[in-house]
């Protein structure tokens, strides 16, 4: 196949991922990829393509993109542009449909898209600010963000083939979650295997079929991931952060660290504390 799976990480003070799209700076293009999680792209200037299931979608200054989970879609941003992407783990909408269903999310009236989109802004606004409380007045915002997309924007999907399909990457997700909460720990391809009931061959090609990518080297770029975020949110050494999040040891950190980053978690460090001025 030519996608692969995206990790998401949500933000460290909130239940989900909210960012600026990296491709603001233009010449950007990312390649045909899936996740579990709920995406839309808000656009707030400039424009951006989206392709999904090789249908083009055009978007221009203050329109958004729905993503459901487990669709396949790529992103081509030629030029400069201010984007703000949110990412909603599937378990948000925990109770609102069930375990066997699959739901999509579309955009729907001039009114209900309008207000979708003003929620999207006031809540980075919000917590780009950071002011007393942000966070609460955040999570306020996403749940009245949630509430809209359950009430207004959500539909089953009734398309079996297209079900199937899902039923097919679901299969990872899950496997994919499971390694998000312990990846930490020493959490083998048999081990993995033996606690969904595969085969340690079932899910190596499961991890290439689907992620593009094998387990080893999945397990080893979350850990490096979550390492990232605690290095540059802690003043913890790193020898800590690297045993905190799996690694044997502080070398095999950096060896990971400089393979993602290109360079070694100690300069980036140094670099970014020297660029805010700390």
């Amino acid at each position: 196949m030519e996608f692969i799976h995206e990790m998401i990480i949500p933000n460290e003070d909130l239940p989900f991922k909210l960012f600026m799209f990296e491709g603001k700076d233009g010449n950007y293009r990312r390649a045909k990829h899936w996740h579990r999680s709920l995406e839309i792209f808000l656009v707030l200037e400039g424009e951006l393509e989206f392709f999904i299931n090789n249908e083009r979608f055009p978007l221009t200054s203050i329109d958004f993109m729905i993503v459901n989970s487990n669709e396949i879609h790529s992103i081509e941003a030629p030029n400069p542009n201010r984007t703000i992407v949110v990412q909603i783990p599937l378990h948000c909408f925990s109770g609102y449909f069930g375990e066997e269903d699959y739901v999509l999310f579309f955009k729907q009236s001039e009114e209900c898209n309008l207000e979708l989109a003003q929620l999207i802004a006031r809540m980075y606004r919000t917590y780009q600010k950071r002011e007393l409380a942000y966070a609460l007045k955040v999570r306020a915002l996403f749940y009245e963000l949630l509430y809209l997309l359950v009430t207004e924007f959500m539909r089953r999907e009734d398309n079996r083939g297209n079900i199937r399909r899902k039923q097919n990457l679901d299969k990872l997700s899950r496997i994919t979650a499971y390694m998000k909460k312990n990846y930490a720990q020493d959490i083998s391809l048999e081990q993995v295997a033996k606690e969904f009931g595969y085969t340690p061959s079932y899910l190596s090609r499961m991890f290439k079929q689907y992620a593009d990518i094998n387990y080893k080297t999945y397990l080893l770029n979350l850990r490096t991931e979550y390492g990232f975020r605690e290095m540059m949110n802690t003043d913890h050494s790193l020898s800590d952060v690297a045993v905190n999040n799996g690694f044997s040891d502080s070398r095999a950190f950096a060896k990971a660290f400089c393979a993602r980053y290109g360079c070694l978690p100690s300069e980036y460090r140094k670099n970014s504390r020297e660029a805010a001025g700390t």
